[in-house]
């Protein structure tokens, strides 16, 4: 914006200097022209007064500018000149300003009592334009100067204008980012503060709006908890040990993944949080193991043999892993083989977990859309977690590949 205001400036003060600046060159011009023929006009008048007198030689020298007389029966005083056609048309009794070569000649017609006398001087371009170019010079440099000044001025007032727009871009990109503390600060002209009171007050009333809604989300997760505490009771009840053990296990975990979803519903903004995905996948991949193994299911695990970090939490790496690996128990019949492979690529970390069932439909539904009879949730909350690290989901038939920012 501000060079397009600058290029406008530019252009608009052009065409004032032009339609200024022209005529009053074109005026000096002008006026020094008049005045060079005007006082070669007066030289020639203080010449009238002595034709016919012996005294016109003597004046005719003491007239600093080249002066020919012309007398009856082409006699010639002062300068050589020829009798142009200028000068023939003075002799008639009409003084007049002819064009010659060089510059003009102002002739002045006298009648004397031998005939016409014709007074010539002449004057030069030198003298006709004394001056001028220099005048034009200091013109030029005044628009220049006055161009320059238009622009300095139009910079100034659009970055007044275009630093409080982009204040407001940084803080749109903030609040777009999940910052919804970030607020503008209203400046620069009036349009340009309503739009960022208008923004302050938008960010205000999303952050209401979520605040509410995680409320609304912790409340309902926290009812869970009294039926978990009853099938808690229950599994203490049966009179299996291992089986109560096993129940109160899985309970336990049931428990914790509520508590998580309290946790992450009253987080106001999402923290950078970093993870071990090979001990997060490899625990995971060990919970679903003993479910494979009743299915009979073979399965394949390749990790990396050291630490590979990740930016996701243990949380929710661990809840897309189980997001994925639920999808394969649930929509493939038991006995079909999977794998889970977990490797670095570039500045990445890659999972990729596949299924030799029929794989995904060609059209994948959206958020809560599912063409399985289940919630639709599964592959959207994996999408999210990949894109929250700075990764991406790549779905190719039955195999799933996530990527990870590292």
């Amino acid at each position: 914006m501000r060079r397009w205001l600058a290029l406008l400036v530019a252009a608009t003060t052009s065409l004032v200097l032009v339609a200024l600046l022209v005529p009053m060159a074109l005026l000096i011009r002008s006026v020094a022209e008049s005045g060079a023929l005007g006082r070669a006009t007066s030289a020639a008048e203080s010449i009238v007064v002595a034709v016919g007198t012996p005294d016109l030689e003597l004046a005719v020298e003491r007239v600093a500018r080249p002066v020919t007389v012309f007398l009856p029966g082409d006699q010639v005083i002062g300068a050589q000149a020829r009798r142009s056609d200028a000068v023939r048309l003075a002799a008639t009794g009409r003084s007049v300003t002819a064009e010659a070569p060089g510059g003009r000649e102002v002739l002045v017609a006298v009648r004397s009592a031998e005939g016409p006398v014709v007074i010539r001087v002449f004057v030069g371009d030198d003298e006709l334009f004394s001056g001028v170019r220099e005048a034009w010079g200091a013109l030029l440099l005044l628009g220049l100067a006055l161009m320059v000044l238009g622009i300095v001025l139009a910079d100034r007032l659009a970055k007044r204008v275009t630093r409080p727009v982009g204040e407001l871009a940084q803080v749109s990109d903030r609040l777009a980012g999940g910052d919804l503390s970030a607020r503008a600060s209203p400046a620069g002209p009036p349009e340009v503060e309503a739009v960022a009171l208008a923004l302050n007050h938008l960010a205000g009333r999303i952050g209401d709006l979520l605040h509410a809604e995680r409320e609304s989300v912790a409340d309902l997760s926290h009812r869970l908890r009294t039926p978990l505490t009853g099938l808690r009771l229950d599994a203490e009840a049966l009179g299996d040990p291992e089986e109560a053990a096993r129940i109160g296990s899985r309970a336990d975990a049931l428990e914790r993944a509520v508590s998580a979803v309290i946790t992450d519903a009253r987080r106001r903004t999402a923290e950078r949080a970093t993870c071990d995905a090979s001990a997060v996948i490899g625990d995971r991949v060990r919970f679903w193991s003993v479910l494979a193994e009743d299915q009979g299911r073979a399965f394949e695990v390749e990790l990396p043999d050291g630490p590979l970090e990740v930016a996701v939490s243990a949380a929710d790496l661990a809840a897309c892993a189980d997001a994925l690996l639920g999808n394969v128990f649930a929509h493939t019949n038991e006995g079909v083989a999977f794998a889970v492979r977990l490797a670095p690529r570039d500045a990445a970390a890659v999972l990729t977990i596949s299924d030799e069932g029929p794989g995904f439909p060609a059209e994948l539904g959206g958020r809560g859309q599912s063409a399985g009879g289940s919630t639709g949730l599964g592959l959207d909350i994996a999408r999210r977690t990949a894109e929250a690290s700075g990764g991406r989901m790549t779905v190719t038939g039955s195999s799933v590949e996530l990527s990870f920012g590292r």
